[in-house]
């Protein structure tokens, strides 16, 4: 497999530490959405990050939906998702908020590089940001009543997205969100970018190596 798209969004970082995790060999491309649109166009036409070149030459998109698929390989080390009904419905909740947050912040990031700033419409941005912290206060609510013992046999996929979504967010806004404000995710973020699949797919415009 191939996953297609760079590290520095947090939607394809996911995807690249869940997959080592999973223990599903994959090789990756860093390609950019914006510098690189025509050599991404040539690999998938709707040009959306991340995408994966499945074994048989198949395309996927969302990593949503490419961490689904990988959850049903038959091949993976083990689920990074509970099968208990009720432990499900906690973990897709947290991983709902961490993935609200992405999206809010890289609505806030868009806004501001890409509209002139004589165009910027504050209501807009001020009811984004609203929902950004108010997903981060979410967040900090559940990651306060837990224990902070990250290994990767263990990790699972709310805590993964949780803390790629939280580096993101203090990568891309860190005058808007202030670890002072969320030390518990403060917390969550440290000890899970120690973890080697962290440091092998870190953020940026690096390519990921299998260590």
């Amino acid at each position: 497999m191939q996953l297609i798209g760079m590290l520095d969004s947090p939607y394809v970082r996911r995807v690249a530490i869940s997959l080592q995790l999973l223990g599903l060999p994959f090789s990756h491309q860093s390609v950019s959405v914006f510098s690189a649109f025509d050599r991404f166009l040539d690999i998938n036409p709707v040009v959306k990050a991340p995408t994966l070149i499945c074994d048989d030459g198949g395309l996927m998109m969302d990593s949503g939906l490419i961490l689904e698929f990988a959850e049903a390989h038959p091949h993976k080390r083990r689920s990074l998702v509970p099968t208990d009904l009720a432990a499900l419905q906690a973990s897709l909740q947290v991983i709902g908020l961490a993935l609200a947050a992405a999206e809010k912040t890289v609505q806030i990031v868009y806004e501001h590089k890409l509209r002139p700033a004589e165009k910027l419409h504050q209501p807009w941005l001020a009811r984004v940001t609203g929902q950004l912290l108010a997903a981060y206060e979410g967040l900090e609510r559940e990651f306060e009543k837990r224990p902070l013992q990250l290994r990767s046999a263990t990790i699972d996929q709310a805590t993964l997205t949780t803390a790629v979504v939280w580096y993101f967010s203090r990568d891309m806004l860190p005058d808007l969100i202030e670890e002072a404000a969320y030390p518990a995710l403060a917390a969550l973020s440290r000890a899970a970018e120690a973890l080697p699949e962290f440091a092998a797919a870190p953020s940026g415009d690096a390519t990921y190596r299998q260590p």
